[in-house]
């Protein structure tokens, strides 16, 4: 029996790749000869990088980056030697995990370390780049990411705009002068599934400057600030758009890499699957298993498990799900080609406790080797 195994991540929980492991776990105790492949999926938030580097061979690098206040760390990224590829999540260096609550604040976080941890891997060699950018904690429209990589956003004064998306309000002109001359020959593949524009009501400031520590106030400058910011770029990028759906991504981020890098914005879950060739393993499949942390309504709306799925049906292939938890609408799911599904949690049992990783792998391990036991028995019969 031939087996793939994509399984998102069981956020606070487990990684994709643990998820996916502690699954093979449970088949090996009852069919130890089944041939298994374990596929990480990612959307392009957290775990793409480790995705792609588990399944690509890639290896880990550390660049010394500035989190989202200008405090020193190490940001973790992966390359693929022989394709010259580095895998970046920027939440890594402009992540909102970085942050404490009270340390939110749009106006003053930046995206440098971004730009940091590329030109790290710029510098190693890599001249293709596969780029995450979910959970930012920034609204800076990516200016901290041009600055690090040698662009030139200067005041009235002709000094360097400070950080965050106050910079901005000083910002008067932008030069390429000092870009790293690599980056004319470098591609950039974007995992961005936000559909935003850079301004106005859809806009990064009004819709996701809140969850950054943004109040009303704070948005409508921030957005007043980006869109000065885009007449600029209008003047060294022609042809930049703020209207681009996905421009407003990680606080515009989306808009700096379009405009300034050629970046291209792709579907984070169809890059992974591209990358990791998802569907090469599935067509050669007898039996497809996938799942997420919770299996529920809002999984039919382009979560990883259902894409998993449509992609097997293609082929006629059986897929099974598990889930941390399973809600009363998560029968929607049969309908879009996850034939049938299960929860882990084996009786009464905090969440706390659910969430706990040993706790899950156990409950998950546990579970799909009662599955196969059932499996086993109506293939004997």
């Amino acid at each position: 029996m031939k087996i793939t195994i994509a399984m998102d991540s069981f956020k606070g929980s487990l990684s994709s790749l643990e998820a996916g492991c502690a699954v093979q776990e449970g088949i090996r105790r009852i069919e130890p000869d089944a041939e298994v492949s374990v596929l990480p999926l990612a959307d392009g938030g957290e775990g793409t990088a480790e995705a792609l580097v588990y399944s690509l061979g890639g290896s880990w690098q550390q660049a010394e980056v500035r989190d989202p206040l200008g405090r020193l760390r190490f940001g973790r990224y992966g390359i693929i030697e022989q394709k010259r590829l580095a895998v970046l999540e920027m939440a890594e260096a402009a992540g909102l995990p970085l942050l404490k609550q009270e340390e939110r604040n749009p106006l003053y976080t930046t995206t440098f370390g971004v730009g940091q941890m590329i030109r790290d891997a710029v510098q190693r060699g890599c001249r293709s780049f596969l780029l995450g950018i979910g959970g930012s904690a920034t609204n800076d429209g990516g200016a901290g990411m041009l600055q690090a990589l040698g662009y030139d956003l200067l005041d009235e004064t002709g000094n360097p705009i400070g950080p965050g998306a106050e910079g901005l309000s000083h910002l008067r002109r932008i030069s390429k002068e000092h870009v790293m001359p690599e980056l004319s020959r470098c591609s950039f593949r974007v995992a961005c599934d936000v559909k935003n524009p850079l301004c106005g009501e859809q806009g990064c400031s009004a819709v996701f400057g809140p969850q950054k520590g943004a109040d009303s106030d704070m948005i409508l400058k921030m957005d007043r600030w980006l869109e000065h910011f885009a007449e600029l770029t209008l003047q060294v990028c022609p042809g930049a758009d703020k209207e681009t759906p996905g421009a407003g991504a990680a606080g515009g981020l989306g808009f700096a890499l379009l405009s300034y890098l050629n970046a291209s914005l792709e579907s984070g879950i169809q890059i992974v699957a591209e990358e990791t060739h998802l569907e090469e393993n599935i067509r050669f499949s007898d039996l497809v298993i996938t799942g997420e942390g919770k299996l529920d309504g809002q999984t039919l709306l382009g979560k990883a498990p259902v894409g998993v799925a449509k992609l097997a049906k293609k082929y006629g292939k059986p897929v099974l799900a598990f889930a941390g938890a399973v809600d009363t609408d998560a029968a929607l799911c049969n309908a879009e080609g996850i034939d049938a599904f299960f929860p882990i949690v084996r009786g009464p049992i905090s969440l706390e406790e659910a969430l706990k990783p040993g706790q899950a792998k156990k409950n998950m391990s546990d579970t799909v080797e009662q599955v196969f036991r059932l499996l086993r028995f109506f293939q004997k019969n």
